[in-house]
């Protein structure tokens, strides 16, 4: 929908004018520096389209740099025109151990004013919520980080250990990304023992708190093209034989089709341990499929929740479409996307004897276009496990630290298969913030519990005792 610019604008007035009245409490220095800083990465465009990473890189290595932090542990490191990434290092302690390693890209999807009532490059706080592109995703961690930074500098807090924030670029699929760049180029700069990043965070149901959830894993990215081609002729001569039919038909049993249930240890704790605050029929069914994944009872209930069906299985579906050359003409061609999330220890090239068996017509061909990134699973280390349940029960009694697996991609698989265990670990408790949407949003108070819970973590783990 789009609003009159006379009428826009006045809903920006009000928005501003209502921020003071919104606010319920009186903020601490260092919520009032981590919103700020949110406040000016948000408003740096860094879309693809005209966007520039770099300028906000510079933006937050400043901030560290006017702190105290020396030039030489602030880098600011272009790697395409526009894009630029901050790796900043934290000094702490020679005690061996390698560094803890806070991660967030700051490019954000593309968002048209045109398609917002509100301006998507303009922060906003209304109703105790912050409205901007990159609210959500993920400049928060972003602004939390480089506050952090900020906040233990001035506390002369002494880690046992280095610690790094790195701010990137392109992740959401640009042609330059920061983390795949950094780890071939200058992989010393953000080589860790573990890391934190996006994935994870508080699960809300009807505004109650369910779960402080720790991505630990993630799925597969794959595509396929699905192809039917044809002599073609007039189209006042039809034949059965149609590139469009078939494809179409093709298409129909993808999308009927269900992979196996398929629980690894991320999922099986993932069920095992929301059965607890899942009530009903869906908890039942998950305390069911943790004991025997094989029970189709259970598996078709949890499979009505598309949450649910996506942590069970490998998942395929049809995304883009295309066929034929003339409204008069037989198709000689019919083409489609199939997007495919697989499973982390389950193999491409079966997802694709699944489809050409489910399809089972030799007039449709299944093309992969690229190959799936192998993305291993984290180890739910004890001692780190700990520390994050221990701090989510000082902050949120009797709330639950369940791990999870994304089904949707982040730059954790980079970090994985670099060698470094990536935790999506927040403390994030947002609902719905309409990420890569209209208005993205966040609560302003989520905003502020996640970063008093990242302090706390990150002292914690950067204390003698986490290994």
């Amino acid at each position: 929908m789009r609003l009159p610019t006379v009428f826009r604008a006045a809903v920006v007035l009000c928005l501003l004018a209502s921020t003071a009245a919104a606010q319920s409490r009186p903020l601490s220095r260092w919520e009032e520096t981590a919103r700020a800083l949110l406040k000016e990465l948000v408003e740096i465009n860094t879309s693809e389209s005209v966007g520039s990473t770099a300028k906000a890189a510079y933006a937050m290595a400043a901030h560290l740099k006017a702190a105290g932090f020396p030039d030489s542990d602030v880098v600011v490191l272009e790697n395409a025109p526009r894009k630029g990434n901050l790796v900043a290092r934290y000094r702490g302690r020679n005690t061996g151990k390698k560094p803890i390693l806070m991660l967030s890209h700051i490019d954000v999807v593309e968002a048209k004013a045109e398609d917002w009532t509100l301006p998507p490059f303009t922060f906003i706080e209304k109703d105790g919520t912050f409205f901007g592109r990159g609210v959500a995703d993920n400049k928060d961690e972003g602004a939390i980080g480089i506050a952090l930074f900020l906040r233990l500098r001035e506390e002369k807090f002494v880690p046992d250990r280095d610690l790094i924030v790195a701010l990137t670029t392109d992740e959401e699929g640009g042609p330059a990304n920061g983390v795949a760049w950094l780890l071939k180029n200058r992989p010393e700069l953000i080589d860790a023992e573990f890391a934190f990043n996006e994935g994870g965070g508080g699960r809300i149901r009807d505004g109650v708190k369910l779960s402080n959830d720790v991505q630990a894993s993630e799925k597969k990215f794959q595509n396929f093209t699905l192809e039917s081609t044809n002599s073609g002729g007039h189209s006042s001569v039809p034949v059965k034989d149609n590139a469009i039919t078939h494809l179409a038909a093709a298409l129909v049993k993808v999308g009927a089709y269900d992979f196996p249930v398929h629980l690894n240890e991320i999922t099986r704790a993932y069920f095992s341990r929301s059965a607890a605050i899942t009530p009903g029929e869906m908890g039942a069914a998950m305390r069911a499929i943790v004991t025997n994944p094989a029970d189709p009872a259970a598996a078709a209930t949890l499979s009505t929740d598309p949450r649910y069906n996506s942590q069970l299985r490998t998942t395929c579906v049809s995304t883009l479409l295309s066929g034929g050359h003339a409204s008069n003409a037989l198709p000689q061609r019919a083409r489609a996307n199939v997007n495919c999330r697989i499973l982390p220890d389950e193999d491409p090239a079966a997802v694709q004897r699944a489809l050409e068996a489910t399809i089972a017509d030799a007039k449709v061909t299944v093309r992969p276009e690229g190959e799936a990134r192998n993305s291993p699973p984290s180890p739910l280390t004890p001692d780190l496990m700990a520390q994050i349940e221990r701090i989510s029960a000082q902050l949120w009694p009797g709330i639950p630290v369940i791990p999870t697996m994304s089904t949707g991609a982040t730059d954790g698989l980079l970090l994985r298969n670099a060698g470094i265990p990536t935790y999506g670990s927040s403390g994030l408790f947002y609902g719905e913030p309409n990420a890569h949407g209209m208005n993205e949003r966040i609560p302003a108070e989520g905003f502020y519990q996640g970063l008093e819970f990242m302090y706390r973590l990150i002292k914690a783990v950067s204390r003698p005792g986490i290994s």
